[in-house]
């Protein structure tokens, strides 16, 4: 599978596991270019659209459970012309705060171009990501990795970190995502940042806390692979959960032939 998706090369590959699955969860491993992820949101509605159009759970199916390395994954589907695939969240953990000045010569930006008053916070659904709130859309694509710093900042820790650097917006955020511990050097939509940085913004007074609130996550726009990631609150502050989710949109389809191991080489 690792070399599958070193081959593919795109942020993410899904692996559907038939042979680990049933009827009451669907296996599911992610992997990147570099590393095996415990969870990632736009391959998990990816594989959750082809889980229910190929038939493994009834194309009738509103909710389903994906089985991935962080533990189960509950999928809902809002249909339609072009049906929303929904996620819920795993539990979010707050894990590190770092100093702004660090945080801020890591990707580039002088301290003043961060929101005044925010702090840069790690989080955590299964994927750890440094937080980096900055004043104006505009700055997030002036925003660069610097990887020396970056790897001061995170040496020590035992599994990999990424950098979600975004502003605030009418209707949510404008987002970057940098990975380049998991090979990705930066990443279009990143479904398992989102409902972390949806947590942050309320924590931290830049959305509402209500329930029901919504917000959307516009990422990918200053690599020209603009997307746009849906958040759906429950309870107060996310108390009862936070849903991602989005519209997915088949590209193609082929087959995969791999050579027996004696054939690889290095």
């Amino acid at each position: 599978m690792q070399r599958v998706a070193r081959e593919l090369n795109p942020p993410e590959t899904s692996f559907i596991i038939r042979e680990d699955s049933n009827d009451r969860r669907t296996r599911v491993r992610i992997f990147t270019p570099d590393a095996e992820l415990p969870f990632a949101g736009v391959p998990t509605i990816g594989a959750a659209y082809v889980i229910r159009a190929s038939g493994i759970v009834p194309r009738s199916a509103m909710n389903f459970v994906l089985q991935e390395n962080v533990g189960d994954v509950a999928v809902r589907v809002d249909e339609g012309e072009d049906p929303v695939i929904w996620l819920t969240t795993p539990p979010i953990m707050t894990l590190a705060e770092y100093p702004r000045e660090r945080c801020a010569a890591m990707v580039g930006l002088e301290t003043d171009q961060l929101l005044a008053d925010v702090p840069c916070e790690l989080l955590t659904a299964g994927n750890a990501f440094i937080f980096i709130a900055v004043d104006r859309p505009a700055t997030v694509d002036l925003a660069r990795l610097d990887l020396p710093v970056f790897e001061e900042i995170v040496k020590g820790r035992a599994t990999p970190t990424q950098v979600f650097v975004f502003a605030v917006t009418n209707t949510g955020a404008y987002s970057r995502m940098f990975g380049p511990q998991i090979g990705v050097a930066e990443d279009p939509a990143t479904g398992s940042a989102t409902g972390p940085l949806a947590l942050f913004m309320m924590k931290h007074g830049l959305a509402k806390s209500a329930d029901g609130t919504r917000l959307v996550s516009e990422q990918g726009t200053q690599m020209g692979r603009q997307s746009f990631l849906h958040v759906y609150v429950h309870g107060e502050r996310g108390g009862g959960g936070i849903d991602v989710g989005g519209h997915v949109a088949e590209l193609a389809r082929g087959v995969m032939s791999i050579p027996a191991p004696s054939l690889v080489t290095a």
